[in-house]
């Protein structure tokens, strides 16, 4: 259940509750709960799609050679875990000159689960935007052959346009396939100021949703890509992260609620 058109003209929104698109938190400490506390909203947390990883010989029909590849483009932790996966169950060494150029840092600290993050040659955007990733890959792009893992059923075309453009040689082999969830036990039942979308396909999944209407409920979105996946829907976008004082949802939500309080818009 989504706010009504009534509510919305009723004068400046009171926050109460805010679903969060992700995986709840393991632990008690996260700053998800935190913020729950300081602002006296209510938090739950439901992931709109569920990742499953495309099996080793199925990966092999795709014909494509990883260790033949010198650098890795990375947009998500998800992609990483897949492609380390995908390695592993395939016996494949992953060199030590190998390059890695991700979205943010965020997503660039995260291959410290894999690798000797010093050692390696690890590079990221300066602002979670495709351009500053882009400003990077451009600098060490020559000689290299990139290979950009991505999901069976979404794959960013402005990453793929620029390597063409730019004439890299490159790979995007599929190693997961998104799944949307059953929207209904969340949104059916629950009524929420504010959806924090971090994905493309978490924005077809909200889109999915039968009866979905914005109506007066707010829309964060996490990344560069999301945001636009948001506004190419025809959502209005009332909170982007990473912003430069903003590097996560978290600090995004915090500075968004600090303005309610003061009545700011």
């Amino acid at each position: 259940m989504l706010k009504n058109e009534a509510k919305k003209g009723a004068g400046a929104p009171v926050i109460k509750k805010i679903l969060i698109t992700q995986p709840r938190p393991e632990s008690d400490k996260s700053p998800y709960f935190e913020l729950g506390r300081k602002f006296g909203v209510t938090l739950d947390f439901h992931p709109f799609i569920s990742l499953e990883g495309i099996l080793a010989k199925d990966f092999r029909k795709q014909k494509i050679d990883i260790a033949q590849f010198s650098a890795v483009i990375f947009t998500s932790r998800n992609a990483i875990d897949h492609f380390f996966r995908i390695c592993e169950e395939m016996k494949v060494s992953v060199s030590q000159d190998t390059k890695y150029f991700c979205i943010t840092e965020a997503v660039a600290l995260y291959l410290q689960k894999f690798i000797l993050y010093r050692k390696r040659k690890v590079f990221y955007g300066a602002d979670g935007t495709n351009k500053s990733m882009f400003d990077v890959i451009n600098k060490h792009k020559e000689n290299e052959q990139f290979l950009y893992p991505c999901s069976e059923n979404q794959q960013d075309n402005d990453i793929v346009n620029w390597l063409k453009s730019h004439k890299c040689e490159f790979a995007t082999p599929f190693m997961y396939r998104t799944i949307f969830n059953d929207l209904k036990p969340i949104l059916g039942s629950n009524e929420y100021d504010i959806i924090c979308l971090f994905t493309p396909s978490g924005v077809k999944s909200l889109l999915n949703y039968e009866g979905f209407k914005q109506n007066g409920t707010l829309i964060g979105a996490f990344g560069s890509n999301t945001s636009k996946a948001v506004e190419e829907a025809g959502l209005a976008l009332d909170i982007k992260a990473p912003q430069p004082q903003a590097p996560s949802m978290v600090a995004a939500l915090e500075q968004f609620l600090a303005k309610k309080v003061k009545g700011e818009k």
